[in-house]
């Protein structure tokens, strides 16, 4: 019972840190201006949590089910939201399910050597994830539009959104944002793998 038990806190905990990391992680006004940002949080967050949830149970496919349980989280807050009077657009659900699929893959694949799904599973998660999202982000209507003309209530005046600057600084922010988010997701995932055998 207290296996199991600590398998749902871990979920849980892991659940909410993920979703709220960086605090721009729904809204589609932050979610186009900090997308390299918004990569790197996720995808590390997403490796780390579903790495650690994976290796503790070391069954296949545990991480596609920590993925599944945020997507069900953050539909119930976008329809928490869409209740509120928002529009369907002002909440972005990213997408973590194929990305953990990869790594679930690779457990499964390398006969469930830790050091393999860390390495190549953590690399697949922080290359994917990106350009997954990207495709999700392009199916919003008009970021722009729904980030002025539906504020969040909680956002001070001073950050107010503004026209996207993304392109001035980088040539690519999907590339930015994969190249970073794979880079660092896989030494903080062995850190977290690390921790779990301690």
């Amino acid at each position: 019972t207290t296996h199991y038990l600590f398998i749902v806190v871990v979920a849980v905990n892991s659940t909410l840190l993920t979703i709220n990391a960086g605090d721009y992680i729904f809204y589609t006004d932050w979610m186009w201006t900090s997308f390299v940002v918004f990569s790197v949080s996720q995808s590390t967050m997403l490796a780390v949590g579903a790495a650690y949830y994976m290796l503790f149970t070391g069954v296949p496919g545990t991480a596609t089910y920590y993925a599944t349980i945020m997507t069900i989280y953050t539909w119930v807050a976008k329809g928490a939201w869409f209740a509120l009077g928002y529009p369907y657009d002002f909440i972005v659900v990213p997408v973590w399910i194929p990305s953990a699929m990869l790594l679930d893959l690779t457990y499964w694949a390398t006969r469930r050597n830790k050091h393999a799904a860390i390495i190549i599973g953590g690399t697949l998660v922080g290359l994917s994830f990106p350009l997954f999202n990207m495709v999700n982000l392009l199916l919003v209507r008009d970021p722009l539009e729904v980030a002025l003309k539906y504020p969040r209530p909680t956002l001070p005046a001073y950050m107010t959104p503004i026209e996207p600057q993304v392109g001035k600084f980088y040539n690519s922010p999907v590339a930015l944002g994969s190249g970073a988010g794979a880079v660092l997701t896989v030494p903080i995932t062995a850190l977290g793998a690390k921790l779990n055998t301690w």
